[in-house]
């Protein structure tokens, strides 16, 4: 037995980070006992653990019996230290499990350091060159130390983005610090662990425009937040002899020009590795903050200074080395190929004679095998670079690219692919769920879908990471956030980025913005977009068990809901939302206009759903927080929604009256079907997908849901058909295309290889990637309970298909590993299941297999292996409802429906408008008896359907 994955806030072992709230988790694993009976948590200042400042004392665990919910003592998953900590300082923490097998262990030493208090005044400046700089200007601090340090540390933030070095090696392995946040609302400031010596010691501070003064966002005319290079730190030094001394940023510091000439994160980043080091120091001054926040608040300084709080955002690292190959195009181009759409940028280490320039230039696509950057708009995605003769490694300090292909303008012959690195960027976020399944297109779509969150997770969940956009559109960050949830671990991800939502969105007087961080871009108030408010805390709550998201964005889930409820009050509309200006299903492909951005579902009524399920979220978080009143009040809102939009949208026989495949969807997933009307609501949904040739037409809100709603109708035969799509549209069209990220729209790439013409042609959108929840939940039948957050109990309830035959799940989350795998084996269905300590599964029989005395059947921690007999009757037949350009492919088939229907056969005009054989035989020109449809409809039920 062993105790792993211990973690400070879902961080390990983070310092300097905000601490005011303590959550502890960790994970046991190789137990030969089924749970953990009782824990002990010790707390100490020191690694030896002399100086314990908490002590739980062994702690026995008390359980639900029905859900496997702990209800007292320690929860692994989450456990809230019951102590204040004070500012900077660290903690050692490890925990002790016994089982209820005998077993004891104890961990290994984790630990967190706090950053300062949250009243600590800062005993530094903000300071900024007193002259103006033709480059980048690095701010410098020589330090003569007479005695040993035993510890450094500094805590500060530079503006617009900055890198730390302690004489003359870069501090850390971060980048483009401090990240991308709400700055005019709060500075996040970093905590660094330095070595300072005895003797001379310089600190330099590097600083680039970064998001914060660069040109961003989708007004970038001018800079979104920032005008001027500026810096804050405060040096605290423990000496050797016990002594402590604090050295703060003032006008003792000095300014001189770096080799950085220009940085924006859409256009590149220019070295001239022949400047900056000609020794000049220039003085620095006091930083002053922009006019409009002078005159609101007066003092700048002390204003500038109440903005900084502790970081919460997980680190940005190089998480990944990619080893490009080099491609000649027929125009003559020297293209290196990652072999993979990803983020970052290259690094190179070349020998260049002084002088010289080499030109890096990034995309995404080749067309007609040359290189091609079109689709990245107004973007230049460059980076230049000067030589002064020297070899070393090279790279851009303030900016990122969305590329696969890099064209190097200036390539030696004696250069080789080598030299040169992709490095891949993103948030640090464990990696979480792995599929394997026969069908190798499916394993690169799951793949794709999870290089596309890695593309997209750089601080905040952004729609893009190429083109002059790379905002954090709430719309897109909603849709994708269960997947991302099961993909990695994304707690403190979205901790972060629900404090920056929370900001913007106190700005828009309770509404939602489009993008967060705003950036300029002050647009709000359409649904869908919204629900980031309400939907992201509670995914993240469910996946992870840990309430402090929902207390932390309470306010924010509540601003929303009533900000929609006071919209439909302004028109009498009660309880739906009728008005607002919407963006409705986005990038549908059943538009009024082909290849337009607006799909055909009403913008009101995806509206009014979203309000029930943003109620229907902010009840439940009200009742876990206890706040009865507001539940009692939002429960019984959410009701009065839900029934309004059955009075509205569904006829008295029980039509749907909004009749696209997203307003379907959304009806099913929400649950807002009329109960009386549920079996004509399936019917009507097989027919709706039917009359498209069972292809799919949804765009950013229809598809999230559209694969789980028609497996919840029943058709599942339907969703996996859709999933396995080869053609236009469909996920496995993007992969046979050469995707290896998801796309913006279903053709971004035509089935030629050019670029869709009608343009917004981004390689690496996450948003369609939503369809993994499908296959998490459904293909591979791990369901969430809201009574065991955290996935303590779990519901697994497989949808096995022949369309494929085998899956294989593998699913880290904070309570321990799940595997689930099932392989059809003649006339059997064979199961592994692998359900970590502490929690259990309740199994049901997977569909179309025969049901068993006893499932569904309650399984504890362990492995399992299970066999089911497949239903004879559950195999999919023809009939009247296939598609009948399909029968007629079918030689079996198609001798049937000659026997009846030869008619069809020779070919009539009017099937051309038909899709079933249901529809061509019951036309009044096939002049058919209705005897005569039946028996052919018999006599296809007996032939097995086999793709």
């Amino acid at each position: 037995m062993k105790i792993t994955h211990m973690k400070t806030n879902h961080i390990i072992n983070p310092l300097g980070f905000d601490m005011e709230e303590v959550r502890l988790s960790y994970i046991v694993e190789d137990a030969v006992g089924k749970k953990q009976i009782a824990a002990q948590i010790l707390v100490a200042t020191d690694e030896a653990f002399e100086q314990i400042v908490y002590d739980s004392k062994k702690v026995f665990n008390g359980y639900d019996a029905v859900s496997g919910k702990v209800v007292s003592g320690i929860d692994n998953a989450c456990y809230v230290l019951p102590m204040e900590v004070k500012p900077r300082t660290g903690y050692f923490w490890k925990v002790c499990v016994w089982t209820d097998a005998d077993e004891t262990a104890w961990s290994e030493t984790a630990w967190f350091e706090t950053a300062k208090g949250k009243n600590e005044e800062w005993q530094a400046d903000f300071i900024t060159p007193a002259v103006t700089l033709k480059n980048h200007p690095i701010m410098e601090k020589k330090l003569t130390l007479d005695k040993e340090v035993e510890r450094a540390r500094v805590y500060m933030v530079g503006l617009g983005a900055y890198e730390l070095f302690v004489n003359g090696e870069k501090t850390g392995d971060e980048y483009l610090l401090p990240g991308l946040h709400v700055y005019d609302s709060w500075l996040q400031y970093q905590t660094f662990a330095i070595n300072l010596h005895k003797g001379e010691n310089v600190l330099e501070v590097l600083l680039g425009n970064g998001w914060y003064q660069g040109s961003y966002g989708l007004k970038p005319a001018e800079p979104c937040y920032g005008r001027q290079f500026c810096v804050i730190a405060e040096l605290h030094i423990l000496y050797a002899d016990g002594t402590k001394e604090i050295i703060g940023t003032d006008e003792s510091w000095q300014a001189r020009e770096s080799n950085v000439v220009e940085d924006t994160i859409y256009h590149g980043e220019i070295v001239n590795a022949m400047e900056g080091c000609d020794g000049k120091r220039y003085p620095v001054k006091k930083a002053e903050v922009p006019d409009a926040e002078t005159a609101e608040k007066g003092n700048s300084q002390e204003f500038f200074k109440s903005k900084l709080q502790p970081r919460l955002s997980p680190y940005i690292k190089i998480q990944e080395r990619i080893t490009p190959t080099l491609i000649h195009t027929p125009k003559g181009e020297a293209v290196l190929d990652m072999g993979q759409n990803m983020t970052g940028w290259v690094e190179f280490s070349v020998e260049l004679p002084q002088g010289e320039e080499i030109c890096l230039k990034y995309g995404e696509i080749l067309q007609e095998g040359n290189f091609y950057r079109e689709n990245l708009r107004k973007a230049r995605c460059e980076f230049k670079y000067i030589s002064d003769g020297e070899k070393r490694p090279v790279r851009p300090h303030f900016t990122f690219y969305g590329f696969r292909y890099v064209k190097v303008e200036g390539w030696r012959d004696e250069w080789k692919p080598e030299d040169f690195c992709g490095c891949v960027i993103h948030s640090d976020m464990e990696r979480t769920g792995w599929l394997e399944t026969s069908n190798e297109l499916v394993n690169k779509l799951f793949e794709n879908i999870w290089w596309g969150q890695k593309g997209n997770f750089l601080d905040v969940p952004t729609d893009c990471p190429q083109r002059d956009e790379r905002m954090g559109w709430t719309g897109d960050a909603q849709v994708f956030c269960d997947v991302a949830c099961f993909n990695a671990d994304t707690y403190a991800f979205y901790e972060k980025f629900g404090k920056d939502l929370a900001y913007d969105q106190t700005k828009c007087g309770g509404s939602m913005p489009f993008v967060v961080p705003m950036a300029g871009y002050n647009m709000h108030g359409a649904t869908a977009w919204g629900e980031a408010a309400t939907v992201i805390p509670w995914q993240n709550y469910l996946h992870f068990g840990d309430k402090h998201i929902l207390k932390a964005q309470y306010d924010s889930m509540k601003a929303w809901v009533e900000h929609i409820r006071v919209q439909a009050a302004n028109i009498g509309s009660k309880n739906l939302w009728l008005n607002g200006k919407h963006f409705g299903d986005w990038l549908a492909l059943d538009g009024k206009v082909q290849g337009g951005v607006y799909g055909r579902t009403d913008a009101h009524y995806i509206a009014s759903c979203y309000y029930y399920y943003s109620t229907t979220l902010l009840a439940k978080a009200a009742k876990l927080l206890e706040r009865i009143e507001d539940a009692i009040i939002y429960e019984r809102l959410a009701v009065n929604i839900r029934e309004d939009i059955q009075e509205e949208y569904f006829t008295a026989s029980g039509r749907l009256a909004v009749d696209t495949q997203t307003a379907y969807a959304m009806a099913a997933f929400l649950k807002l079907v009329p109960e009386k009307a549920w079996k004509r609501f399936c019917g009507d949904f097989r027919k709706k997908m039917q009359a498209n040739n069972f292809k799919l037409e949804t765009g950013f809100v229809g598809t999230p849901y559209l694969l789980i709603a028609l497996s919840e109708c029943g058709h599942f035969d339907i969703a996996y058909k859709l999933l396995l799509q080869e053609g236009y549209p469909g996920w496995l069209y993007e992969v046979k295309q050469g995707a290896t990220t998801v796309w913006e729209r279903w053709n971004s790439v035509m089935e030629d290889g050019s670029m869709n013409p009608q343009g917004m042609n981004s390689l690496n959108h996450y948003a369609y990637g939503a369809v993994a929840s499908w296959i998490y939940r459904y293909l591979c039948g791990i369901s969430l309970s809201e009574d065991a957050v955290g996935f303590r109990a779990v519901d697994i309830h497989m949808y096995p298909n022949r369309a494929l035959e085998q899956a294989a799940l593998k699913l880290e989350t904070v309570n321990g590993k799940y595997i689930t795998k099932w392989k059809y084996c003649g006339d059997k269905l064979q199961v592994e299941l692998n359900i970590p300590f502490g929690c259990q599964a309740c199994v049901y029989t997977p569909e179309g297999c025969v049901e068993e005395s006893g499932y569904p059947l309650t399984l504890m921690s362990g492995c399992y292996e299970l066999e089911f007999d497949v239903a004879t009757d559950s195999e999919s037949t023809w009939s009247l409802e296939s598609d009948w350009r399909e029968a007629l492919e079918n030689s079996t088939v198609r001798a049937v429906v000659e026997e009846y229907f030869p008619q069809a056969i020779r070919g009539i005009a009017f099937q051309k408008e038909m899709y079933t054989l249901g529809e061509v035989t019951g036309s009044p020109f096939a002049q058919l008896a209705d005897e005569q449809i039946a028996a052919l409809d018999a006599a296809l039920r007996k032939i097995k359907y086999e793709k």
